[in-house]
C-alpha cells in the first residue's frame, strides 16, 4: 500500500481546516454555525485536491460524521429541555437563594459546582453533559453566561480520561497493546494531575484576580490532593471507577469544606467579581422563590441516580446495553491507497445507557413533580418565564448545525489521511525529547477535531506507540501524554463549546469563550509537555 505523502505541502493543507476553524472563530467572532461549515468545506477541498479523496470515501465519511452528531445530539437536545423544565418551574432562583443558607461565599459555590460537581458528572456521564448540566447552574448561581460555559470547560477536562467510567482509558487498551500497563496507569494519573490543579487556580483566578486565588488556595490544594490522589491510587484497583470515586470523594468532602468559617461567609476583600452578575439577584429584582433546595435540585438527584443505577452495577449494565443501534459502511479506499475498513455496524450506541436517555428521563420526571406541585402555575404568576419548546427549538437548531459540521468534518480529515499525515509530520521532524513535550499537543489535537477523548486515543495513540518505538521513548509516557492531552483538548473542543453555549443560551458566543479558555488550555499544555519530558528522562524503564 502507497504510503502517506508526509511532506511540508500536504502537513500544511492538512493543518489549513484546523487553522481557519480558529481564526473565524476565535480571531474573526464567527459564530459556530457559521464557521463550522467552512471548516467543513475546506476539508472537503483538500481531501479532494491535495489527498486525491474518491467522493464515495467523502460520502461514507460524512455519513460517519452525521452518525457521531446525532449521538452527541441526543446529549444537548435532551440537556436543553431539561435546563428549560427547570427553569421554567423557577428551579435557579430558588437553587441560589436556598445555597445562600448552605454557604455564603460566592468563590465556595462557583468552584463547588463549576470544578468539583462537574467533575463529579465527567466520572459518570461525559459526552457533553457536566457541561449542559453545569453552566445553567451556574447561571442560577448569579454568575455570567459567558463564564458560566469557561469555567466547566476549565474545570471538567482533567477528568476525561477515567470519566464517563473511564471509556477513553479502555479504547486506548484496545488499539496499543501497552508494553507495561501498571506504569501507564501511573503515569496518566500524574499527568492528568496537571491541569486538574491548574483549573482550581484558574477558576479562583477568574473569580478574583490574584486576591480570588490566595482566598481559594486552600480549598483548591484540598480538593485537587482528593481528586488526584484517588484517581492515582484507584487507578491501580479499577481504572473503570478511578474517576467516578474521585469525583464522589471530593463532592462529599464538600460538605465539612463549608463549615470552614472562611468558606461558609462571603469574602470582603475581594471587592471585584467579574465573573458574578450583580444586578441578577438584587433583592429588589428578585422574585421570591416557589420552591426549596432540595426541590431545585431534585432533577439532578434524580440524574444522577440514574446513570449510577444503570452503569455501576456491571449486571444492570449488561442488560441495558444489550440492545444497540449503529448503521454500517461498506469499504472504500482512500486517494494513496489506504483502506478505510467496513463498519458493521459503526460506532453503535445502547440507547438505553446513553446519558441523553437519562437525561430526558430526569426531565420527564421533573416536569411531572413541578406540574403536580404547581411549580408552574405559581412561577408564571411571579415571573415571565421562556415556553419550554420554544427555548429548546432556539437554542437546540444553530448548536446542532456546528456540531454536524465538525463532526463531518473530523471524519473526512481522518478517513482521507489528513489527521494522520499531521500526526506523523510532527514525529518525522521532532527529535526525540521534542516529540516528548509534543506528545500531548497530539492528543489535544485528536479532541480537539472529535470532542472526544475515546477518539483522539483511537486515532492517535497507535501512531503515538509507532513514533515511540521509532525515535526510542519510553511507551508508557507517550501514550500518557496522549491520554492526558486528550483529556485537556475537550476543554477548547468546539462541539464542547457549542453545547455550553446553547443550554447557557448565548449561541454565537463560542469565539469569545475560545479565547478565553484557549490561554490556559496553553499554559497546562506547556506544563504537561516538561512533565512529559521529565518522566520521559528519570522514570525507570
Amino acid at each position: 500500500m502507497p504510503e502517506l505523502p508526509v511532506e511540508p505541502l500536504n502537513w500544511a493543507l492538512a493543518l489549513l481546516p484546523l487553522v481557519v476553524l480558529l481564526i473565524l472563530l476565535a480571531g474573526l467572532h464567527w459564530k459556530a454555525p457559521e464557521a463550522g461549515p467552512i471548516g467543513l468545506f475546506i476539508a472537503a477541498g483538500v481531501a479532494i485536491i491535495a489527498f486525491e479523496t474518491p467522493l464515495e470515501v467523502l460520502a461514507v465519511a460524512s455519513g460517519k460524521g452525521v452518525w457521531d452528531a446525532i449521538f452527541i445530539l441526543y446529549v444537548i437536545w435532551p440537556a436543553l429541555l431539561l435546563y428549560r423544565v427547570v427553569d421554567r418551574a423557577g428551579a435557579f432562583e430558588a437553587l441560589h437563594a436556598g445555597i445562600e443558607r448552605f454557604s455564603r461565599n460566592e468563590l465556595f459555590l462557583v468552584l463547588a459546582f463549576g470544578w468539583v460537581f462537574v467533575s463529579f458528572l465527567q466520572g459518570i456521564t461525559g459526552f457533553g453533559v457536566p457541561i449542559a448540566v453545569v453552566a445553567p447552574l451556574l447561571i442560577g448561581l448569579g454568575v455570567r453566561p459567558l463564564y458560566a460555559v469557561v469555567i466547566p470547560l476549565i474545570g471538567h477536562a482533567w477528568a476525561n480520561l477515567f470519566g464517563t467510567l473511564a471509556v477513553a482509558w479502555l479504547a486506548t487498551e484496545r488499539v496499543v497493546s501497552l508494553e507495561d500497563q501498571t506504569a501507564t496507569l501511573i503515569q496518566s494519573g500524574l499527568l492528568l494531575w496537571i491541569p486538574n490543579l491548574l483549573a482550581g487556580l484558574a477558576i479562583c483566578w477568574l473569580f478574583g484576580r490574584m486576591k480570588g486565588v490566595a482566598a481559594g488556595l486552600p480549598l483548591v490544594l484540598i480538593v485537587s490532593a482528593l481528586h488526584g490522589g484517588v484517581q492515582l491510587g484507584m487507578v491501580l484497583i479499577s481504572p473503570v471507577l478511578a474517576g467516578f470515586t474521585a469525583g464522589a470523594v471530593a463532592l462529599i468532602a464538600l460538605y465539612p469544606l463549608s463549615r470552614w468559617q472562611r468558606y461558609s461567609e462571603p469574602n470582603e476583600e475581594i471587592s471585584q467579581r467579574p465573573v458574578m452578575d450583580e444586578k441578577r439577584f438584587a433583592e429588589e429584582e428578585a422574585p421570591e422563590p416557589v420552591m426549596g433546595l432540595g426541590m431545585a435540585l431534585m432533577p439532578y438527584l434524580v440524574l444522577t441516580a440514574l446513570t449510577v443505577g444503570a452503569l455501576i452495577y456491571p449486571p444492570v449494565e449488561e442488560a441495558l446495553a444489550q440492545f444497540q443501534i449503529g448503521p454500517s459502511f461498506p469499504a472504500v479506499e482512500a486517494g494513496f491507497g489506504q483502506e478505510v475498513e467496513a463498519e458493521e455496524p459503526y460506532s453503535p450506541f445502547a440507547p438505553l445507557t446513553h446519558p441523553g436517555t437519562f437525561l430526558l428521563v430526569a426531565a420527564g420526571v421533573a416536569w411531572l413533580i413541578y406540574r403536580l406541585r404547581g411549580a408552574y402555575r405559581r412561577w408564571a404568576e411571579v415571573a415571565e418565564p421562556t415556553p419550554v419548546l420554544r427555548g429548546v427549538v432556539g437554542d437546540g437548531l444553530p448548536a446542532s448545525v456546528a456540531v454536524a459540521a465538525f463532526l463531518v468534518m473530523s471524519v473526512i480529515m481522518d478517513d482521507s489521511g489528513q489527521t494522520d499525515v499531521l500526526a506523523l509530520g510532527i514525529a518525522e521532524v521532532a527529535p526525540p525529547i521534542v516529540f516528548a513535550f509534543l506528545a500531548g499537543a497530539i492528543g489535544m489535537v485528536g479532541s480537539f477535531m472529535t470532542s472526544s477523548n475515546t477518539a483522539s486515543n483511537i486515532l492517535f495513540a497507535p501512531l503515538q506507540d509507532q513514533a515511540a518505538g521509532a525515535l526510542e521513548l519510553n511507551q508508557s509516557t507517550v501514550i500518557s501524554a496522549q491520554n492526558a492531552g486528550g483529556a485537556l483538548g475537550n476543554s477548547v473542543s468546539p462541539a464542547n463549546v457549542v453545547l455550553g453555549t446553547g443550554t447557557a443560551g448565548i449561541v454565537g458566543q463560542e469565539g469569545r469563550i475560545l479565547r478565553m479558555v484557549l490561554p490556559w488550555a496553553g499554559i497546562a499544555l506547556v506544563f504537561l509537555g516538561a512533565a512529559t519530558v521529565a518522566l520521559q528522562l528519570f522514570w525507570p524503564e
